[in-house]
């Protein structure tokens, strides 16, 4: 029922590593979940008494076992998604070495690079989101060529 109710409150997050490629996930080929079989960052919805920044750090260590200091992880950009669903998306630098990583929701772990996130359609219109991201990171990167580090 549209304007009735509490919005959905979701969060998810920009992992991207020191070759500025970004960590995806290749969601579940389940008919009864959004998006099935369709690569997208990782995430979840924020539970009751959560910050949008704790449900990432929690759904950072339950999907893929990373822990990550808070002090590390930047907001990026909060979106509505279909008026249903408020989205937080949110930044952090971290390599990962994906053959050590278990990944508990999913089929798959990948780094893409822009050019790979040009190439796939993303869920959740994430494609538009990632745009806005890497012509962020190359403008920091043009203010700050001597000091530019993606961390």
């Amino acid at each position: 029922m549209e304007g009735h109710g509490p919005v959905a409150e979701g969060t998810n997050i920009i992992l991207f590593n020191s070759d500025e490629h970004v960590l995806m996930y290749l969601r579940d080929d389940k008919p009864e979940i959004p998006y099935p079989g369709m690569w997208s960052l990782l995430g979840g919805m924020v539970e009751a008494g959560e910050t949008p920044q704790e449900c990432i750090l929690r759904e950072l260590y339950e999907e893929i076992g990373l822990r990550l200091d808070p002090n590390r992880v930047r907001h990026f950009r909060t979106r509505q998604l279909d008026g249903e669903l408020t989205e937080h998306t949110f930044v952090a630098t971290v390599d990962l070495d994906l053959t050590r990583v278990t990944l508990t929701e999913g089929q798959a772990l990948r780094w893409f690079s822009a050019d790979d996130i040009q190439r796939t359609t993303l869920a959740y219109g994430d494609n538009a989101l990632l745009d806005d991201f890497f012509t962020a990171l190359r403008a920091e990167r043009q203010a700050n060529p001597s000091d530019f580090s993606p961390r």
